[in-house]
Protein backbone atom coordinates (compact mmCIF):
# COMPACT_ATOMS: atom_id res chain seq x y z
CA UNK A 1 0.00 0.00 0.00
CA UNK A 2 1.24 3.48 -0.84
CA UNK A 3 0.93 5.37 2.44
CA UNK A 4 2.12 8.61 0.83
CA UNK A 5 -1.38 9.00 -0.62
CA UNK A 6 -2.64 9.68 2.92
CA UNK A 7 -0.08 12.41 3.55
CA UNK A 8 -1.76 15.41 1.90
CA UNK A 9 -5.19 14.95 3.55
CA UNK A 10 -3.52 14.24 6.89
CA UNK A 11 -1.42 17.42 6.73
CA UNK A 12 -4.35 19.52 5.45
CA UNK A 13 -6.59 18.41 8.33
CA UNK A 14 -4.04 18.37 11.16
CA UNK A 15 -2.12 21.60 10.41
CA UNK A 16 -5.00 24.02 11.26
CA UNK A 17 -5.51 22.28 14.59
CA UNK A 18 -1.80 22.34 15.38
CA UNK A 19 -1.82 26.07 14.58
CA UNK A 20 -4.80 26.56 16.88
CA UNK A 21 -3.02 24.75 19.72
CA UNK A 22 0.06 26.92 19.19
CA UNK A 23 -2.09 30.05 19.66
CA UNK A 24 -4.26 28.57 22.40
CA UNK A 25 -1.32 27.37 24.50
CA UNK A 26 0.56 30.68 24.23
CA UNK A 27 3.39 29.48 21.98
CA UNK A 28 2.16 32.14 19.55
CA UNK A 29 0.53 35.29 20.95
CA UNK A 30 -3.26 34.88 20.80
CA UNK A 31 -4.48 38.44 20.32
CA UNK A 32 -8.13 39.48 20.49
CA UNK A 33 -10.00 40.81 17.43
CA UNK A 34 -13.59 41.79 18.21
CA UNK A 35 -15.15 42.47 14.80
CA UNK A 36 -18.90 41.70 14.76
CA UNK A 37 -19.35 42.95 11.19
CA UNK A 38 -16.36 40.97 9.95
CA UNK A 39 -17.72 37.88 11.66
CA UNK A 40 -21.12 38.38 10.04
CA UNK A 41 -19.59 38.75 6.56
CA UNK A 42 -17.41 35.66 6.85
CA UNK A 43 -20.24 33.54 8.22
CA UNK A 44 -22.59 34.84 5.51
CA UNK A 45 -20.17 33.83 2.75
CA UNK A 46 -19.85 30.35 4.25
CA UNK A 47 -23.64 30.06 4.53
CA UNK A 48 -24.24 31.22 0.97
CA UNK A 49 -21.63 28.85 -0.46
CA UNK A 50 -22.98 25.93 1.59
CA UNK A 51 -26.52 26.65 0.38
CA UNK A 52 -25.35 26.88 -3.23
CA UNK A 53 -23.57 23.55 -2.87
CA UNK A 54 -26.73 22.03 -1.35
CA UNK A 55 -28.87 23.22 -4.26
CA UNK A 56 -26.40 22.10 -6.95
CA UNK A 57 -25.84 18.69 -5.39
CA UNK A 58 -29.56 18.27 -4.64
CA UNK A 59 -30.53 18.82 -8.26
CA UNK A 60 -27.94 16.29 -9.39
CA UNK A 61 -29.12 13.82 -6.76
CA UNK A 62 -32.66 13.87 -8.08
CA UNK A 63 -31.49 13.36 -11.65
CA UNK A 64 -29.09 10.48 -11.12
CA UNK A 65 -31.20 8.55 -8.58
CA UNK A 66 -28.51 8.43 -5.93
CA UNK A 67 -29.43 8.59 -2.24
CA UNK A 68 -25.88 9.38 -1.19
CA UNK A 69 -25.84 12.52 -3.30
CA UNK A 70 -29.11 13.63 -1.70
CA UNK A 71 -27.67 13.08 1.79
CA UNK A 72 -24.67 15.17 0.79
CA UNK A 73 -27.03 17.95 -0.26
CA UNK A 74 -28.81 17.78 3.10
CA UNK A 75 -25.46 18.00 4.87
CA UNK A 76 -24.57 21.31 3.27
CA UNK A 77 -28.13 22.56 3.56
CA UNK A 78 -27.93 21.98 7.33
CA UNK A 79 -24.62 23.79 7.54
CA UNK A 80 -25.78 26.68 5.36
CA UNK A 81 -29.11 27.42 7.03
CA UNK A 82 -28.04 26.91 10.64
CA UNK A 83 -24.76 28.78 10.15
CA UNK A 84 -26.67 31.72 8.66
CA UNK A 85 -28.58 31.98 11.97
CA UNK A 86 -25.19 31.88 13.70
CA UNK A 87 -24.13 34.88 11.61
CA UNK A 88 -27.35 36.85 12.08
CA UNK A 89 -27.14 36.35 15.83
CA UNK A 90 -23.56 37.67 16.02
CA UNK A 91 -23.18 39.42 19.41
CA UNK A 92 -23.55 43.22 19.19
CA UNK A 93 -24.52 43.09 15.50
CA UNK A 94 -28.32 42.65 15.48
CA UNK A 95 -28.83 40.94 18.82
CA UNK A 96 -27.08 41.29 22.15
CA UNK A 97 -25.23 38.57 24.01
CA UNK A 98 -27.19 35.30 23.78
CA UNK A 99 -26.40 31.60 23.58
CA UNK A 100 -27.90 31.46 20.09
CA UNK A 101 -24.61 31.90 18.13
CA UNK A 102 -22.91 29.11 20.06
CA UNK A 103 -25.86 26.73 19.87
CA UNK A 104 -26.49 27.24 16.15
CA UNK A 105 -22.81 26.95 15.29
CA UNK A 106 -22.53 23.61 17.06
CA UNK A 107 -25.85 22.43 15.65
CA UNK A 108 -24.91 23.37 12.08
CA UNK A 109 -21.75 21.30 12.14
CA UNK A 110 -23.28 18.40 14.06
CA UNK A 111 -26.20 18.04 11.62
CA UNK A 112 -23.87 18.44 8.65
CA UNK A 113 -21.68 15.69 10.09
CA UNK A 114 -24.61 13.26 10.49
CA UNK A 115 -25.82 13.69 6.91
CA UNK A 116 -22.26 13.50 5.56
CA UNK A 117 -21.75 10.27 7.48
CA UNK A 118 -25.01 8.85 6.10
CA UNK A 119 -23.81 9.69 2.60
CA UNK A 120 -20.73 7.53 3.21
CA UNK A 121 -22.67 4.41 4.24
CA UNK A 122 -23.20 1.53 1.78
CA UNK A 123 -26.48 2.03 -0.05
CA UNK A 124 -27.78 -1.42 0.92
CA UNK A 125 -27.73 -0.38 4.57
CA UNK A 126 -31.30 -0.81 5.84
CA UNK A 127 -31.58 2.72 7.28
CA UNK A 128 -30.06 4.29 4.17
CA UNK A 129 -32.44 2.25 2.03
CA UNK A 130 -35.38 3.50 4.12
CA UNK A 131 -34.30 7.14 3.76
CA UNK A 132 -33.58 6.61 0.06
CA UNK A 133 -37.23 5.72 -0.51
CA UNK A 134 -38.13 9.15 0.91
CA UNK A 135 -35.63 10.91 -1.35
CA UNK A 136 -38.10 13.29 -2.98
CA UNK A 137 -39.66 14.50 0.28
CA UNK A 138 -36.53 14.65 2.45
CA UNK A 139 -35.23 17.92 1.04
CA UNK A 140 -38.41 20.05 1.35
CA UNK A 141 -39.28 18.64 4.80
CA UNK A 142 -35.77 19.14 6.15
CA UNK A 143 -35.57 22.66 4.67
CA UNK A 144 -38.88 23.63 6.28
CA UNK A 145 -37.74 22.25 9.64
CA UNK A 146 -34.46 24.17 9.58
CA UNK A 147 -36.12 27.41 8.48
CA UNK A 148 -38.71 27.06 11.26
CA UNK A 149 -35.97 26.57 13.87
CA UNK A 150 -34.04 29.54 12.51
CA UNK A 151 -37.01 31.90 12.52
CA UNK A 152 -38.04 30.87 16.06
CA UNK A 153 -34.46 31.36 17.25
CA UNK A 154 -34.11 34.83 15.75
CA UNK A 155 -37.53 35.98 17.01
CA UNK A 156 -36.88 34.71 20.53
CA UNK A 157 -33.11 34.18 20.95
CA UNK A 158 -33.43 33.53 24.69
CA UNK A 159 -35.51 30.42 24.05
CA UNK A 160 -32.29 28.38 23.81
CA UNK A 161 -31.04 29.39 27.25
CA UNK A 162 -32.44 26.20 28.75
CA UNK A 163 -29.77 24.27 26.75
CA UNK A 164 -26.63 23.83 28.89
CA UNK A 165 -24.26 25.11 26.20
CA UNK A 166 -21.17 24.92 28.38
CA UNK A 167 -21.97 21.64 30.10
CA UNK A 168 -18.77 19.60 29.86
CA UNK A 169 -20.43 16.14 29.54
CA UNK A 170 -22.67 17.38 26.73
CA UNK A 171 -19.75 18.99 24.91
CA UNK A 172 -17.59 15.89 25.25
CA UNK A 173 -20.43 13.64 24.03
CA UNK A 174 -21.32 15.76 20.98
CA UNK A 175 -17.67 16.30 20.10
CA UNK A 176 -16.86 12.61 20.49
CA UNK A 177 -19.76 11.56 18.27
CA UNK A 178 -18.82 14.19 15.68
CA UNK A 179 -15.18 13.10 15.58
CA UNK A 180 -16.15 9.45 15.25
CA UNK A 181 -18.64 10.08 12.43
CA UNK A 182 -16.30 12.43 10.59
CA UNK A 183 -13.44 9.93 10.81
CA UNK A 184 -15.66 7.19 9.40
CA UNK A 185 -16.79 9.54 6.62
CA UNK A 186 -13.23 10.53 5.75
CA UNK A 187 -12.09 6.91 5.70
CA UNK A 188 -14.90 5.69 3.45
CA UNK A 189 -14.70 8.52 0.97
CA UNK A 190 -10.93 8.34 0.81
CA UNK A 191 -11.02 4.59 0.18
CA UNK A 192 -13.40 5.21 -2.71
CA UNK A 193 -11.22 8.05 -3.99
CA UNK A 194 -8.14 5.85 -4.04
CA UNK A 195 -9.91 3.54 -6.45
CA UNK A 196 -11.89 5.96 -8.62
CA UNK A 197 -9.88 9.23 -8.34
CA UNK A 198 -13.11 11.22 -8.53
CA UNK A 199 -12.46 14.89 -7.56
CA UNK A 200 -15.67 15.28 -5.55
CA UNK A 201 -14.68 12.43 -3.25
CA UNK A 202 -11.36 13.99 -2.27
CA UNK A 203 -13.13 17.33 -1.80
CA UNK A 204 -15.47 15.64 0.69
CA UNK A 205 -12.45 14.20 2.51
CA UNK A 206 -10.95 17.66 3.00
CA UNK A 207 -14.30 19.27 3.78
CA UNK A 208 -15.31 16.67 6.36
CA UNK A 209 -11.89 16.86 7.99
CA UNK A 210 -12.04 20.65 8.25
CA UNK A 211 -15.59 20.56 9.66
CA UNK A 212 -14.33 18.18 12.34
CA UNK A 213 -11.39 20.44 13.22
CA UNK A 214 -13.67 23.50 13.16
CA UNK A 215 -15.92 21.92 15.75
CA UNK A 216 -12.96 21.16 18.00
CA UNK A 217 -11.68 24.73 17.72
CA UNK A 218 -15.14 26.20 18.27
CA UNK A 219 -15.72 24.45 21.60
CA UNK A 220 -12.17 25.05 22.89
CA UNK A 221 -11.49 28.53 21.54
CA UNK A 222 -12.03 31.83 23.31
CA UNK A 223 -14.48 34.12 21.53
CA UNK A 224 -12.87 36.87 19.39
CA UNK A 225 -9.34 35.51 19.94
CA UNK A 226 -7.16 34.94 16.87
CA UNK A 227 -7.24 31.17 17.44
CA UNK A 228 -11.07 31.28 17.55
CA UNK A 229 -11.19 32.96 14.14
CA UNK A 230 -9.34 29.99 12.58
CA UNK A 231 -12.43 27.80 12.47
CA UNK A 232 -14.40 30.42 10.50
CA UNK A 233 -11.77 30.56 7.76
CA UNK A 234 -11.47 26.77 7.89
CA UNK A 235 -15.19 26.40 7.16
CA UNK A 236 -14.80 28.90 4.33
CA UNK A 237 -11.98 26.77 2.92
CA UNK A 238 -14.19 23.67 3.24
CA UNK A 239 -16.91 25.34 1.15
CA UNK A 240 -14.45 26.55 -1.48
CA UNK A 241 -12.90 23.10 -1.90
CA UNK A 242 -16.38 21.60 -2.30
CA UNK A 243 -17.23 24.14 -5.01
CA UNK A 244 -14.02 23.22 -6.82
CA UNK A 245 -14.83 19.52 -6.49
CA UNK A 246 -18.33 19.96 -7.89
CA UNK A 247 -17.05 22.05 -10.80
CA UNK A 248 -14.48 19.39 -11.67
CA UNK A 249 -16.90 16.52 -11.18
CA UNK A 250 -19.96 17.78 -13.03
CA UNK A 251 -18.89 20.58 -15.35
CA UNK A 252 -16.20 18.71 -17.27
CA UNK A 253 -18.61 17.05 -19.69
CA UNK A 254 -20.62 20.02 -20.97
CA UNK A 255 -22.61 23.18 -20.38
CA UNK A 256 -26.05 24.00 -19.01
CA UNK A 257 -27.32 24.24 -22.60
CA UNK A 258 -26.04 20.72 -23.32
CA UNK A 259 -27.62 19.43 -20.13
CA UNK A 260 -31.01 20.91 -21.04
CA UNK A 261 -30.76 19.55 -24.56
CA UNK A 262 -30.07 16.07 -23.26
CA UNK A 263 -33.24 16.16 -21.15
CA UNK A 264 -35.42 16.24 -24.26
CA UNK A 265 -33.44 14.10 -26.68
CA UNK A 266 -35.31 11.43 -28.62
CA UNK A 267 -32.16 9.41 -29.37
CA UNK A 268 -32.42 6.10 -27.45
CA UNK A 269 -28.68 5.92 -26.84
CA UNK A 270 -28.61 9.38 -25.27
CA UNK A 271 -31.80 8.70 -23.31
CA UNK A 272 -30.00 5.81 -21.65
CA UNK A 273 -26.93 7.87 -20.74
CA UNK A 274 -27.80 11.59 -20.40
CA UNK A 275 -28.47 11.48 -16.65
CA UNK A 276 -25.48 9.36 -15.65
CA UNK A 277 -23.12 10.56 -12.98
CA UNK A 278 -19.41 10.81 -13.80
CA UNK A 279 -18.81 7.89 -11.43
CA UNK A 280 -21.02 5.60 -13.55
CA UNK A 281 -19.45 6.84 -16.79
CA UNK A 282 -15.96 6.29 -15.44
CA UNK A 283 -16.80 2.76 -14.28
CA UNK A 284 -18.30 1.91 -17.67
CA UNK A 285 -15.28 3.33 -19.51
CA UNK A 286 -12.83 1.34 -17.40
CA UNK A 287 -14.89 -1.82 -17.91
CA UNK A 288 -15.05 -1.34 -21.68
CA UNK A 289 -11.33 -0.66 -21.90
CA UNK A 290 -10.60 -3.76 -19.86
CA UNK A 291 -12.35 -6.21 -22.18
CA UNK A 292 -11.49 -5.54 -25.82
CA UNK A 293 -13.86 -8.25 -27.05
CA UNK A 294 -16.96 -6.76 -25.48
CA UNK A 295 -16.53 -3.04 -26.16
CA UNK A 296 -20.04 -1.64 -26.36
CA UNK A 297 -21.48 -4.68 -24.54
CA UNK A 298 -22.66 -2.74 -21.50
CA UNK A 299 -24.50 -0.18 -23.62
CA UNK A 300 -26.24 -2.77 -25.74
CA UNK A 301 -27.24 -4.81 -22.69
CA UNK A 302 -28.62 -1.65 -21.09
CA UNK A 303 -30.69 -0.75 -24.12
CA UNK A 304 -32.04 -4.28 -24.53
CA UNK A 305 -32.88 -4.42 -20.81
CA UNK A 306 -34.50 -0.98 -20.93
CA UNK A 307 -36.76 -1.95 -23.82
CA UNK A 308 -37.65 -5.26 -22.17
CA UNK A 309 -38.45 -3.43 -18.93
CA UNK A 310 -40.71 -1.03 -20.83
CA UNK A 311 -42.47 -4.04 -22.38
CA UNK A 312 -42.98 -5.41 -18.87
CA UNK A 313 -44.50 -2.04 -17.89
CA UNK A 314 -41.99 -1.07 -15.22
CA UNK A 315 -42.35 2.39 -13.67
CA UNK A 316 -40.09 5.32 -14.72
CA UNK A 317 -38.08 5.09 -11.47
CA UNK A 318 -37.55 1.39 -12.12
CA UNK A 319 -36.43 2.07 -15.69
CA UNK A 320 -33.75 4.42 -14.38
CA UNK A 321 -32.58 1.65 -12.05
CA UNK A 322 -32.37 -0.73 -15.02
CA UNK A 323 -30.17 1.78 -16.87
CA UNK A 324 -27.85 2.40 -13.92
CA UNK A 325 -27.50 -1.27 -13.07
CA UNK A 326 -27.17 -2.38 -16.67
CA UNK A 327 -24.32 -0.02 -17.41
CA UNK A 328 -22.23 -1.30 -14.50
CA UNK A 329 -23.36 -4.92 -14.37
CA UNK A 330 -19.93 -6.18 -15.46
CA UNK A 331 -17.77 -3.68 -13.56
CA UNK A 332 -16.36 -6.52 -11.45
CA UNK A 333 -14.46 -7.72 -14.53
CA UNK A 334 -11.96 -4.93 -13.82
CA UNK A 335 -10.41 -7.33 -11.30
CA UNK A 336 -10.19 -10.30 -13.69
CA UNK A 337 -6.74 -10.70 -15.34
CA UNK A 338 -6.69 -9.92 -19.07
CA UNK A 339 -5.20 -13.32 -19.81
CA UNK A 340 -8.31 -14.97 -18.37
CA UNK A 341 -10.90 -12.48 -19.58
CA UNK A 342 -9.79 -12.59 -23.23
CA UNK A 343 -8.68 -16.22 -23.38
CA UNK A 344 -9.77 -17.73 -26.75
CA UNK A 345 -9.78 -21.33 -25.56
CA UNK A 346 -11.58 -23.26 -22.84
CA UNK A 347 -11.12 -21.91 -19.32
CA UNK A 348 -9.43 -23.97 -16.62
CA UNK A 349 -11.44 -24.52 -13.42
CA UNK A 350 -9.43 -21.92 -11.51
CA UNK A 351 -9.86 -19.43 -14.38
CA UNK A 352 -13.59 -20.05 -14.45
CA UNK A 353 -13.69 -19.39 -10.70
CA UNK A 354 -12.01 -16.01 -11.27
CA UNK A 355 -14.61 -15.07 -13.88
CA UNK A 356 -17.45 -16.12 -11.60
CA UNK A 357 -16.22 -13.75 -8.88
CA UNK A 358 -16.99 -10.64 -10.96
CA UNK A 359 -20.64 -10.20 -9.84
CA UNK A 360 -19.63 -10.09 -6.17
CA UNK A 361 -16.60 -7.89 -6.87
CA UNK A 362 -18.78 -5.46 -8.82
CA UNK A 363 -21.42 -5.50 -6.07
CA UNK A 364 -18.85 -4.66 -3.41
CA UNK A 365 -17.45 -1.79 -5.49
CA UNK A 366 -20.80 -0.21 -6.21
CA UNK A 367 -22.40 -0.64 -2.79
CA UNK A 368 -19.84 1.88 -1.53
CA UNK A 369 -20.50 4.34 -4.36
CA UNK A 370 -24.14 5.13 -3.60
CA UNK A 371 -26.00 2.70 -5.86
CA UNK A 372 -29.44 1.74 -4.62
CA UNK A 373 -30.68 -1.77 -3.85
CA UNK A 374 -32.27 -2.36 -7.26
CA UNK A 375 -29.11 -1.51 -9.21
CA UNK A 376 -27.01 -3.62 -6.86
CA UNK A 377 -29.30 -6.61 -7.45
CA UNK A 378 -28.55 -6.43 -11.18
CA UNK A 379 -24.81 -6.31 -10.59
CA UNK A 380 -24.79 -9.25 -8.19
CA UNK A 381 -27.46 -11.54 -9.65
CA UNK A 382 -27.42 -11.21 -13.46
CA UNK A 383 -25.73 -14.63 -13.75
CA UNK A 384 -28.23 -16.47 -11.55
CA UNK A 385 -30.36 -19.10 -13.35
CA UNK A 386 -34.04 -19.89 -12.96
CA UNK A 387 -33.28 -23.51 -11.98
CA UNK A 388 -30.78 -22.47 -9.28
CA UNK A 389 -27.62 -23.53 -11.14
CA UNK A 390 -26.26 -20.00 -11.61
CA UNK A 391 -23.82 -17.95 -9.54
CA UNK A 392 -22.80 -16.45 -7.15
CA UNK A 393 -25.65 -17.25 -4.69
CA UNK A 394 -27.41 -20.17 -6.39
CA UNK A 395 -30.73 -18.34 -6.26
CA UNK A 396 -33.72 -20.05 -7.81
CA UNK A 397 -36.89 -18.82 -9.53
CA UNK A 398 -38.42 -15.75 -7.96
CA UNK A 399 -35.63 -15.67 -5.37
CA UNK A 400 -33.66 -13.97 -8.15
CA UNK A 401 -34.36 -10.20 -8.08
CA UNK A 402 -36.73 -9.18 -10.88
CA UNK A 403 -34.38 -6.62 -12.39
CA UNK A 404 -31.59 -9.20 -12.49
CA UNK A 405 -33.87 -11.60 -14.40
CA UNK A 406 -34.51 -8.89 -16.97
CA UNK A 407 -30.82 -8.10 -17.24
CA UNK A 408 -29.96 -11.78 -17.64
CA UNK A 409 -32.01 -12.06 -20.84
CA UNK A 410 -30.43 -8.89 -22.25
CA UNK A 411 -26.93 -9.96 -21.20
CA UNK A 412 -27.07 -13.43 -22.76
CA UNK A 413 -28.78 -12.16 -25.92
CA UNK A 414 -25.99 -9.64 -26.49
CA UNK A 415 -23.28 -12.15 -25.63
CA UNK A 416 -24.69 -14.54 -28.25
CA UNK A 417 -25.07 -11.88 -30.97
CA UNK A 418 -21.59 -10.34 -30.44
CA UNK A 419 -18.19 -11.53 -31.62
CA UNK A 420 -16.33 -13.14 -28.73
CA UNK A 421 -12.76 -14.36 -28.29
CA UNK A 422 -13.86 -17.96 -28.75
CA UNK A 423 -16.56 -17.68 -31.47
CA UNK A 424 -18.30 -15.49 -34.03
CA UNK A 425 -21.60 -13.72 -33.38
CA UNK A 426 -24.85 -15.62 -33.79
CA UNK A 427 -27.75 -14.38 -35.88
CA UNK A 428 -30.81 -13.00 -34.11
CA UNK A 429 -32.87 -16.10 -34.94
CA UNK A 430 -30.22 -18.41 -33.44
CA UNK A 431 -30.01 -16.35 -30.26
CA UNK A 432 -33.79 -16.30 -29.90
CA UNK A 433 -33.92 -20.07 -30.32
CA UNK A 434 -31.42 -20.44 -27.49
CA UNK A 435 -33.39 -18.12 -25.19
CA UNK A 436 -36.65 -19.94 -25.88
CA UNK A 437 -35.10 -23.38 -25.36
CA UNK A 438 -33.67 -22.27 -22.02
CA UNK A 439 -36.66 -20.43 -20.56
CA UNK A 440 -37.67 -22.12 -17.34
CA UNK A 441 -34.14 -23.44 -16.83
CA UNK A 442 -31.81 -20.48 -17.33
CA UNK A 443 -34.29 -17.63 -17.78
CA UNK A 444 -37.54 -16.36 -16.28
CA UNK A 445 -40.15 -17.54 -18.83
CA UNK A 446 -42.08 -14.27 -18.53
CA UNK A 447 -39.01 -12.24 -19.49
CA UNK A 448 -38.15 -14.42 -22.50
CA UNK A 449 -41.75 -14.35 -23.76
CA UNK A 450 -41.90 -10.57 -23.41
CA UNK A 451 -38.58 -10.19 -25.28
CA UNK A 452 -39.76 -12.52 -28.05
CA UNK A 453 -43.03 -10.62 -28.45
CA UNK A 454 -41.25 -7.27 -28.45
CA UNK A 455 -38.68 -8.28 -31.09
CA UNK A 456 -41.37 -9.72 -33.36
CA UNK A 457 -43.41 -6.55 -33.10
CA UNK A 458 -40.51 -4.08 -33.43
CA UNK A 459 -37.22 -5.39 -34.91
CA UNK A 460 -35.55 -2.01 -34.32
CA UNK A 461 -35.42 -2.95 -30.63
CA UNK A 462 -32.53 -5.32 -31.34
CA UNK A 463 -31.32 -3.86 -34.65
CA UNK A 464 -30.75 -0.31 -33.40
CA UNK A 465 -28.28 -1.15 -30.58
CA UNK A 466 -26.30 -3.58 -32.72
CA UNK A 467 -25.98 -0.99 -35.51
CA UNK A 468 -25.67 2.17 -33.42
CA UNK A 469 -23.23 0.95 -30.79
CA UNK A 470 -20.28 -0.47 -32.69
CA UNK A 471 -17.23 -1.96 -31.04
CA UNK A 472 -15.03 0.87 -32.22
CA UNK A 473 -15.79 4.33 -30.85
CA UNK A 474 -18.03 3.32 -27.96
CA UNK A 475 -15.59 4.65 -25.38
CA UNK A 476 -15.09 7.83 -27.39
CA UNK A 477 -18.88 8.25 -27.60
CA UNK A 478 -19.15 7.91 -23.82
CA UNK A 479 -16.55 10.64 -23.23
CA UNK A 480 -18.66 13.18 -25.12
CA UNK A 481 -21.90 12.58 -23.18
Amino acid sequence: MNYSSYLKPLIAVSFPYILFEAFHSGIIKDSSFMMPKGHFYIVSIVSILASMIAIAVGVVGNRIRNSKVSFLSLSFLSLGLMFSVHGLSTPHFILGDTQLPGITSQLSMFLATIWMWLSSLPSDNSFVHFLGKQQRTLLPIWTAALLTLGVIGMMNPYIVHFIPENAIPLKITLTGVSILLNCLTIYRYFQSYRYTRFPLQISIVYSSGWIMVSQLIMIRGIQWSLSWWIYHFLLLAAMIVMVIGIVKQYAVKGTLTESLRSLFTTDPFERATNSLSPSVKALVTVTEQKDTYTAGHTFRVTMYALKLAEELRLKPEQLRAIVQGGLVHDVGKIRVPDSVLNKPGKLLPEEKALIEKHPVDGYNMCRNLGFLKEELSIIRSHHEKWDGSGYPDRLKGTEIPYFARIAAVADVYDALTSDRAYRKAWQHSEAMKYLIENKGSHFDPQCVEAWEKLCDRNPSVYLYPSQKIKDEGTIQKLSTL
